[in-house]
């Protein structure tokens, strides 16, 4: 359930940056990048969260990683490419 909720919450930040990409012109042509970047940043430290209060390993906590990482990643280029074409 965690994990359906972590990526709900990528999809969710990349709603909030293609709204705020409306308002500020350069946000339009880097729109992925940006998500990326901050999507990357917020899942490694849930990733980190993992490891270090629940107590997995980090072998453990990878396949998780990218499982949360590229989904919403895959998901945010899809709608971009398909939705808004800058």
């Amino acid at each position: 359930m965690h994990t359906l909720t972590v990526i709900l919450g990528g999809l969710l930040l990349f709603a909030v940056l293609a709204l705020t990409a409306r308002l500020i012109p350069w946000l339009q042509h880097h729109l992925l990048a940006v998500f990326a970047l901050l999507w990357f940043i917020a899942s490694a430290i849930n990733m980190t969260v993992g490891i270090v209060h629940a107590g997995y390993s980090f072998m453990a906590e990878l396949p998780i990683f990218f499982v949360v990482f590229l989904i919403p990643l895959m998901l945010a280029w899809a709608i971009k490419k398909t939705y808004l074409q800058s």
